[in-house]
């Protein structure tokens, strides 16, 4: 990322960062979804009068997608993913060699000066939805679940599909021979090789994780993980978007296993990390219109909007053609998908259609296309290629993104059912409460656990009512095991906190509550956890 001609100190970068933030910490205050907010505030600043070029280097950005797609990853459920096998691969990889084709073919139409070769570029480069994107609009639109789910499941694998179409159709463009067979290959050895790097490593990392006892240490490797994961993979040739997803859906599936300490910290970490990236990313995005728009000089504005509409357009259609197909014809052909999803009509693809929105990587993937072809020739139409994918991106964010909360609510879809859900969180917390009850009781009746009557019902109030509360502790020491009262106390208590966790991993195991939930009620645990086990002054 170019900023400018400031050598000394980076005072572009860390007004990029503190300017995205402010930006992004005020849509919080608004019903304006941030990247919508950060868009719109970067097309502005990109004109003012002492704001540096900002200009998108994808050798910078592109290794900085590691953490967003971790965190996006670890937040995602392997369970609810796997739920939903068939729909995410006709998303990730089906619909984006389609759009790849199609979307190419329709600007090769409309754009007399685009040749065919820079067309399937262009196809390449705006055919994947962003993950970043879509997580953070659809989560603010208050999408169902099972949409989520299905958004973050393709936005997460789909850039290896992308980037491996761009390849073939940019060695195309610039002449150095390549073959769609070739494409499928190096696709199926970078999907292939990106997932068995996931799997080596995520048994280890974990491992790793779970040994290490001080959270400092434990986040400092959380925090390296996905950029080791996406090196190793790439050192491989293989895809490091799909190392560094398995490797997270892993570590997010087991996350209960960590100690508590360090899952109150990593949550905080990774909120500030992703909150910082995510303002930057959008931000850089509305930043990038007066690079874009040099070399342009030969069209005219009226010519150059009707390119924009028309390849936007192209990109709403195409997706709407391959989404309720792909929606519809696997049901008519597989009983056990009717089964398991009984009540499908052709509102959820309509939303999943509409919720297509691009992002920061087909700018990354957009700029990194040559300036000259094989043979020292300018690459062609390179400069319009970047255009229509900076107003393909900006399009899809403003406009979809906008109208999105409003065709939901147009459509009546169903939002989450709040009452279900509190039931059955009801349910998992009597339950766990119930083991966490009986295992107490069988504690206190050991005479090495002896505790006042005061603690000892304090204990069984916390059980029953799962409230944070102060706790008054009593120093006086057991004759069996010369703990404290309040050391037996805060053993006690991790006893009965780690049977209910069980109680609620078991219950996410058996699908009786998702993953959202079982964070929850974690993290309801651990802070208790953390109040019992709370450090001594002054460490």
């Amino acid at each position: 990322m170019g900023v400018g001609r400031w050598t000394s100190f980076p005072v572009p970068l860390l007004m990029l960062i503190a300017g995205s933030a402010a930006i992004a910490g005020a849509a919080r205050r608004t019903s304006v979804p941030g990247p919508l907010l950060l868009v719109a505030a970067g097309l502005v600043a990109s004109y003012l009068p002492g704001v540096p070029a900002y200009v998108l280097d994808p050798h910078v950005v592109l290794p900085l997608l590691p953490p967003l797609l971790h965190t996006a990853a670890l937040d995602s459920s392997y369970l609810d993913l796997r739920a939903n096998a068939w729909s995410v691969p006709l998303l990730s990889v089906g619909y984006v060699l389609f759009a790849t084709v199609a979307v190419g073919w329709i600007a090769y139409l409309v754009v007399p000066d685009l040749p065919l070769t820079s067309a399937l570029v262009l196809g390449a480069v705006i055919a994947p939805p962003d993950a970043v994107a879509a997580t953070a609009i659809a989560r603010k639109a208050g999408l169902p679940s099972r949409i989520t789910t299905i958004l973050q499941g393709e936005s997460l694998v789909n850039d290896v599909t992308a980037i491996t179409a761009y390849k073939v159709a940019l060695a195309a463009a610039v002449g150095t021979g390549a073959t769609w067979g070739s494409g499928l290959r190096e696709f199926l050895v970078a999907a292939v090789g990106g997932v068995g790097v996931g799997v080596v490593l995520m048994v280890p990392l974990h491992w790793l994780r779970t040994r290490l006892t001080e959270p400092l240490l434990q986040n400092t490797l959380s925090l390296l993980i996905p950029f080791v994961a996406y090196a190793v993979a790439e050192q491989v040739e293989a895809s490091g978007v799909l190392a560094v997803v398995v490797v997270a859906l892993h570590l997010g599936h087991q996350l209960w296993q960590v100690d508590f300490a360090t899952r109150l910290q990593e949550r905080a970490v990774w909120a500030m990390v992703f909150f910082v990236l995510e303002s930057v990313v959008f931000a850089l995005i509305g930043l990038q219109l007066p690079v874009v728009l040099r070399g342009l000089d030969g069209y005219g504005a009226g010519e150059l909007l009707w390119y924009a509409l028309a390849v936007f357009l192209a990109v709403v259609v195409v997706r709407y053609l391959w989404v309720f197909p792909a929606t519809f014809v696997p049901r008519l052909l597989s009983a056990r998908i009717r089964r398991r999803e009984p009540d499908v009509n052709w509102t959820a693809p309509t939303i999943v259609g509409w919720a297509g929105m691009r992002g920061v990587v087909s700018l990354a993937i957009a700029f990194s296309i040559p300036t000259a072809a094989h043979g020292g020739d300018h690459f062609p139409a390179r400069d319009l290629v970047l255009l229509l994918t900076f107003s393909t991106v900006i399009a899809t964010l403003v406009v979809q993104g906008l109208t999105l909360p409003a065709l939901i609510r147009a459509l009546r879809l169903p939002g989450r059912d709040v009452q279900a859900e509190t039931l059955a969180e009801a349910q998992a917390q009597s339950a766990a409460s119930q083991a966490a009850e009986e295992r107490l009781a069988q504690l206190l009746a050991d005479g090495r656990n002896q505790l006042p009557q005061p603690l000892a019902e304090q204990l069984r109030t916390v059980v029953e009512r799962r409230r944070n509360a102060v706790w008054e502790r009593l120093g006086t020491v057991s004759e069996v095991t010369g703990e404290s009262a309040d050391e037996i106390y805060r053993r006690l208590s991790r006893e009965v906190i780690e049977t209910e966790r069980k109680v609620f991993v078991r219950l996410r195991d058996e699908r009786r509550i998702d993953d959202e939930m079982l964070r929850t009620l974690l993290r309801r645990l651990d802070l208790e956890e953390a109040a019992a086990y709370r450090e001594e002054e002054g460490e």
